[in-house]
């Protein structure tokens, strides 16, 4: 007798809903995807020539109340209703897998952590987590074994980037106006990347931001920028650079250094697509990732499987889902500097005792 599947439905079926929806349907041998929600018809449409048997539903709320052996969602959606459609399937006691962030406002995304902790009141197997592949993916995961193993002594320094191949189609700066900014969108992954590496209960000092438009001056209307570089300083000795780029030529760059008192670990910075060298008239070269989704693939489809072991097995989460409220409020203090160009500070409480507003 096969084992029960956890039964899964995605909402949102944009680039990322639809590869999310492809991890549970055909990748993820523990879980069946159920049904799928989308406001764009023709979404649903091709998700329906895909998968025949899966359900599909115009209306999220719609897909809840109509799918009674469901039990768990992935909130793929637009940015601007994560945390409202997240929301809405914790109250009913589901799993959820929400992509990051929360929402764009630290206090929205807390709204999520508050919903979930009173739920698991009533329904306390139930795992909530938003979705940072990278600590899914398996060269980030040995560079932070060796940390914790000691192998560069005391973490001091974290330097890391996200840079995104140059789309001259505009998506970005139509984007902008929703995403809440180059670091919120794009570098969340790095600062939570910083508070795995130096401890999830390390506490910001300060932070403060520089920005330009090299390729896209259209951000500007958007207070958003196409190249940024953050600093964060964290209480007990530690600092974090943050590079964020929308016009690499090549392809993905996400690099990572990690300084010890002792040593250094180095993820991704000689990025490839593959092990093959291409040699040419004009030298040697190697191809690389075209986009963050060629980069973690790998580390995706990991995120899935490792969700529905936890929620099937009743294991801990993978990761803990207050974290992601810290990150989406460094990303928009890291936002406001930019923007303001003044430095922000914390008191060791995590309170913020500089007042600059966008």
């Amino acid at each position: 007798m096969s084992s029960p599947k956890l039964q899964v439905a995605v909402a949102g079926l944009g680039r990322m809903g639809l590869r999310h929806a492809r991890h549970f349907a055909t990748l993820t041998p523990r879980a069946e995807l159920l049904a799928v929600s989308s406001p764009v018809q023709a979404e649903l449409d091709a998700a329906k020539r895909e998968w025949p048997s899966v359900r599909t539903y115009l209306d999220y709320d719609e897909l809840l109340r109509e799918e009674p052996t469901l039990q768990a969602v992935v909130v793929a959606s637009a940015t601007t209703i994560h945390a409202e459609q997240a929301i809405k399937a914790i109250e009913k006691g589901l799993h959820v897998m929400c992509e990051k962030p929360l929402s764009t406002s630290p206090e929205i995304s807390q709204s999520v952590v508050t919903a979930y902790k009173q739920s698991i009141k009533k329904f306390p197997a139930q795992k909530v987590i938003c979705g940072f592949s990278r600590r899914f993916d398996a060269s980030y995961r040995d560079a932070h074994r060796r940390m914790v193993n000691g192998d560069i002594g005391v973490p001091s320094v974290f330097r890391s980037q996200t840079c995104d191949k140059l789309d001259p189609s505009g998506f970005f700066v139509a984007y902008a106006e929703f995403s809440g900014g180059i670091f919120v969108d794009c570098s969340i992954h790095d600062i939570d990347l910083a508070l795995w590496f130096f401890g999830e209960d390390s506490i910001v000092k300060s932070v403060t931001a520089v920005g330009i438009t090299a390729v896209q001056p259209e951000l500007r209307k958007h207070n958003d920028r196409d190249n940024a570089i953050g600093i964060i300083e964290f209480y007990g000795g530690k600092i974090a650079q943050l590079y964020c780029s929308r016009m690499m030529a090549a392809g993905q760059e996400d690099t990572t250094e990690i300084f010890g008192t002792d040593g250094k670990i180095a993820v991704n910075t000689q990025p490839q697509l593959n092990l093959v060298n291409l040699y040419e008239s004009t030298g040697i070269r190697r191809e690389i990732p075209p986009d963050y989704y060629g980069r973690f693939r790998e580390a995706f489809i990991t995120e899935a499987n490792e969700f529905t072991a936890s929620c099937l097995d009743n294991t801990p989460p993978p990761m803990r889902l207050d974290g992601a409220v810290k990150a989406v409020k460094i990303g928009c203090a890291l936002q406001e500097s930019l923007i303001t160009g003044k430095k922000i500070e914390f008191d060791e409480i995590g309170r913020r005792v500089e007042a600059a507003k966008l």
